[in-house]
């Protein structure tokens, strides 16, 4: 079991519970999924990108990445319905608990100039997206091998029903939020 699932279950749903006053231990907000999202525009041209992103991402998640196509077509973008714009990942259960672990410990600490992520980046129903510069700031992507720099988008989906609630229960796991 993981350290930060083990912490869930021995320290943050007894104080959770004991904070929010909840009658039910059902009430408990948890973490359910995380989701990475990788755009990249420049697929279009080259269908190759969209190998070498889904294997970096593999590489950070330990999970296979799913690449995504493009729903409409837009002109203006030289984007037809069907094309492979992105990849993302699903992480559940034991492998999201170490990628939340390795994240907030490992990952987040080795961005430049770093003074906490965003408190306010709640979506009103306890789910928080965090957005990444560059893939270089996890320890398991090799310098030498990255072609280009690309960001990608971590979103966090808790049972919660508030943002207060969701921002505590990130907070206890060890989230790095800004003052």
């Amino acid at each position: 079991m993981s350290r930060i699932k083990e912490m869930y279950t021995k320290d943050i749903a007894p104080a959770l519970m004991k904070k929010f006053s909840y009658k039910s231990v059902m009430q408990i907000p948890k973490l359910d999924k995380i989701v990475i999202n990788v755009g990249c525009g420049d697929a279009k041209d080259n269908t190759k990108v969209i190998s070498n992103v889904c294997d970096e991402l593999a590489l950070i998640t330990g999970q296979k990445a799913v690449p995504c196509v493009a729903r409409k077509s837009v002109a203006n973008f030289k984007v037809r319905a069907g094309m492979p714009i992105g990849a993302k990942v699903t992480l559940r259960g034991e492998k999201m608990y170490e990628f939340v672990d390795r994240l907030f410990n490992v990952a987040l600490p080795r961005v430049r100039d770093f003074r906490g992520i965003n408190p306010n980046a709640f979506d009103g129903r306890g789910n928080y997206a965090l957005g990444i510069k560059e893939q270089l700031i996890f320890p398991e992507i090799d310098y030498d091998k990255v072609e280009k720099i690309r960001g990608m988008d971590i979103i966090f989906v808790t049972t919660a029903e508030t943002d207060e609630q969701a921002k505590e229960l990130l907070a206890m796991m060890g989230a790095p939020f800004a003052r």
